[in-house]
């Protein structure tokens, strides 16, 4: 019997946080992500929690994608990390990421 190794591919598909949670802890009021707090008596429209869902996964991986670069960077240029440039990165990678890129599951 041989046995499936399930280990992704490097660089493969990123999802820091799920979909099911989002939603959830949108609905209930919690505001995940800095997004606009929701009265959980009245709800949100399904479009507005998917246009939260999206930003917030914008957000998330244009910080990711900046700590990484400015980690790989300073361990190159053997120099300690500074925040400074991860806020430029985060800056310029949040603005090149396309609304579209991430989708939501339904």
């Amino acid at each position: 019997m041989t046995t499936l190794r399930l280990k992704p591919k490097r660089g493969g598909f990123l999802r820091p946080f799920g979909c099911g949670w989002f939603i959830r802890e949108f609905l209930a009021g919690n505001a995940p992500y800095e997004s606009p707090p929701v009265n959980p008596v009245v709800g949100a429209p399904q479009s507005d929690i998917f246009h939260c869902y999206k930003e917030a996964l914008r957000q998330i991986t244009a910080m990711d994608r900046a700590t990484i670069t400015e980690t790989r960077q300073a361990k190159r240029e053997k120099r300690p990390i500074n925040p400074n440039n991860i806020s430029s990165l985060y800056q310029r990678y949040l603005a090149r990421i396309p609304y579209k890129a991430n989708g939501c599951r339904y």
